[in-house]
């Protein structure tokens, strides 16, 4: 659901602009904070709030790839496969992030953690291979950053998981 926050953040957008409309691409960006992906309400929110129709919003969230059209994982790994990164080896770097993870391109982890996506190009040619996880860039990137990445962010994880109690408090032991 989103909230009457976020609507009013959309609202504040538009007055900025001469025409509400163009407000479209930010207001995608905090209906997708609010709910992880563009739901069918965060289509409609976005378009009442900037006065479009439901079809004008959907136009523009299905035509970029920074709008998910489902869940995604914690983690959103995006793979540059743009030329520089082809020629410096993102394909081997694609199969051993789909090996170390378990899943292809396009696809999410059953734990929800991980989503691996291919992209065109993320604009980064003098540091290929690159990633960019969430909104921050890995750059010059080898298998064994990869590891070492995955290891860190499962750490990570772990330690954010609370651990498990017995009724009385206590932690199991071995846990």
């Amino acid at each position: 659901m989103i909230s009457e926050q976020a609507k009013q953040r959309m609202r504040d957008l538009a007055a900025r602009y001469p025409v509400a409309r163009s407000a479209v691409m930010p207001s995608l960006h905090i209906a997708q904070q609010e709910e992880g992906y563009i739901t069918k309400e965060g289509l409609q929110t976005v378009a009442e709030v900037l006065n479009m129709t439901v079809d004008d919003v959907e136009s523009v969230a299905t035509f970029y790839t920074m709008y998910y059209q489902r869940p995604v994982g914690k983690k959103v790994i995006n793979i540059c496969t743009g030329i520089s990164c082809y020629l410096r080896n993102c394909d081997a770097l694609l199969q051993h992030l789909e090996q170390r993870l378990g899943i292809k391109a396009g696809e999410t982890t059953p734990d929800g953690n991980y989503t691996l996506i291919k992209m065109e190009c993320l604009a980064s040619c003098g540091t290929a291979p690159v990633l960019q996880v969430n909104d921050e860039f890995v750059e010059n990137v080898t298998p064994e950053m990869v590891d070492a990445l995955i290891e860190q962010w499962n750490a990570e994880s772990m330690s954010s998981t609370p651990r498990p109690t017995s009724a009385n408090g206590s932690r199991p032991q071995g846990v």
